[in-house]
């Protein structure tokens, strides 16, 4: 009973404060101090004038301008080389009122002193942010990510207070232990990640549910094998039009490749319906097959022109070329190849089951 009495107090007594957080450490700082009085022979500068120029060069200014009867927002700043340098600004000259030109060093003084560091956090652990945007001729985050990632698995983990040589990189997860270095890609990367993550998983669970089905109406567990396996093939005809029109493998690619694997699997059901049905008029496997690829290739062939034809309009578009690129470039692929291919499979998997008169000498 004394155990339970302590622990009871124990959890209801006033927990002690937390400590309190560090001051976050300083940084160099450069003040441009504009001087009360400011006169010279030439005329007087209040200090709104001073500050107003100064603006632009230690930051930006934020203006704005009529164009007929539409205002546009300007944003008025230094190149950076010309705001990388204090020392530089006593340099600059200032109009006055009577039109002469002022001096900056007469009318601020730099002083050098120190600032509060900004802290982010991100989930209540801190961070540093690094940011950059990738143009040019590596416009998709991975191949830049893929060449940095092997640069950062040289960097000695150790000098910055870990206990293992290798940094921890993370792409979806957050780091648990915020007491040693890690990095986390985030922003569109994150992103790009999590579309391709939940589309897989949609695509996967699709599959599924086309494989039940067909499982029912075939009352077959590999016949719905053998009319999926023309979905790869697909892929046959979309890297090769993505490498040769120059376009990388977006979003919108990987939704061209779901869309187009229905059309994929719809043929494949017509070539195997067919061969089903020859066979329950007496006609040989083989001759069944045969003839379904014979057959059924012209509606096939009209399906495959009507994707392209529709999939054209958006060829051009920089954000759909990619599944257009997909539904055009798979549909012929998968027309070519799944015409044989898903054939010669069905006849692989029910040989067997034929009976040896029916079977060509």
């Amino acid at each position: 009973s004394v155990a339970a009495n302590s622990t009871v107090s124990a959890s209801t007594s006033a927990a002690p404060p937390p400590p309190p957080l560090p001051p976050p450490p300083l940084r160099p700082a450069s003040l441009a101090s504009i001087s009360d009085a400011a006169e010279d022979e030439a005329g007087v500068l209040d200090a709104l004038l001073v500050s107003t120029f100064l603006q632009p060069s230690l930051s930006r200014l934020v203006t704005g301008c009529a164009r007929g009867t539409e205002m546009r927002i300007v944003h008025v700043e230094l190149p950076a080389a010309a705001r990388s340098d204090p020392a530089a600004l006593p340099g600059l000259q200032v109009a006055n009122s009577s039109g002469g030109l002022v001096p900056l060093s007469e009318l601020v003084r730099l002083e050098h002193d120190t600032a509060e560091r900004t802290l982010y956090r991100k989930n209540l652990k801190p961070v540093t942010y690094v940011t950059a945007d990738v143009a040019g001729a590596v416009e998709s985050p991975a191949y830049a990510l893929l060449a940095m990632n092997r640069e950062i698995a040289k960097i000695d983990a150790r000098r910055f207070g870990s206990d293992s040589a290798r940094l921890g990189v993370f792409n979806l997860d957050l780091p648990f232990d915020d007491t040693k270095p890690a990095m986390k890609w985030d922003g569109e990367w994150h992103i790009t990640l999590e579309v391709f993550r939940d589309l897989g998983l949609a695509f996967a669970a699709v599959l599924g549910l086309i494989a039940l089905l067909m499982v029912g109406w075939f009352r077959s567990y590999v016949t719905p094998l053998v009319v999926m396996a023309a979905i790869p093939f697909s892929l046959i005809g979309i890297l090769p039009a993505h490498w040769l029109a120059g376009a990388f493998f977006t979003a919108t690619s990987m939704i061209g490749f779901m869309a187009g694997a229905g059309i994929v699997v719809r043929n494949s059901i017509i070539l195997v319906d067919f061969i089903e049905l020859r066979r329950r008029e007496g006609r040989p496997l083989r001759d069944a097959v045969v003839e379904a690829g014979a057959v059924r290739f012209r509606p096939m062939l009209l399906t495959a022109l009507a994707v392209v034809v529709g999939a054209s309009v958006i060829l051009a578009d920089p954000i759909f070329q990619g599944l257009a690129l997909s539904l055009m470039a798979g549909e012929i692929a998968s027309l070519l190849i799944s015409r044989m291919a898903v054939p010669v499979l069905y006849f692989m998997a029910n040989r067997r089951a034929e009976s040896p008169t029916n079977l060509p000498a």
